[in-house]
């Protein structure tokens, strides 16, 4: 009998990818915040708070989405998750770009 899918980690890789992501986000969010507050001055808080919880909620969809596909994967079920959450973090890294834009061009 063979296996119902290759056993070679690969939502396991895509799940540090997600990590990797959501760290580089809250980071990124933070260290705009620093760089910027003494020009922009509490917006730049607001944004990086606004940054941060973004990271949280990519992170708990991510390990969602890792269960998810861990047990489509599994269990032979051919419904694999959609592309909602990658979808979301480029609209709203998208929208966050244009916002420190507008605020770093007004200052």
């Amino acid at each position: 009998m063979s296996a119902l899918f290759d056993p070679g980690l690969q939502p396991e890789r895509t799940t540090l990818a997600w990590r990797r992501t959501t760290l580089a986000l809250g980071v990124g969010a933070l260290v705009y915040a620093r760089v910027a507050s003494a020009t922009v001055g509490g917006w730049a808080w607001a944004l990086a708070a606004v940054g941060v919880a973004a990271a949280i909620m990519v992170a708990i969809g991510a390990a969602r989405r890792h269960r998810s596909t861990y047990r489509s994967l599994t269990s032979g079920d051919s419904a694999l998750p959609d592309g909602v959450l990658p979808a979301a973090l480029a609209f709203a890294v998208t929208v966050g770009g244009l916002i420190v834009l507008a605020l770093s061009l007004a200052s």
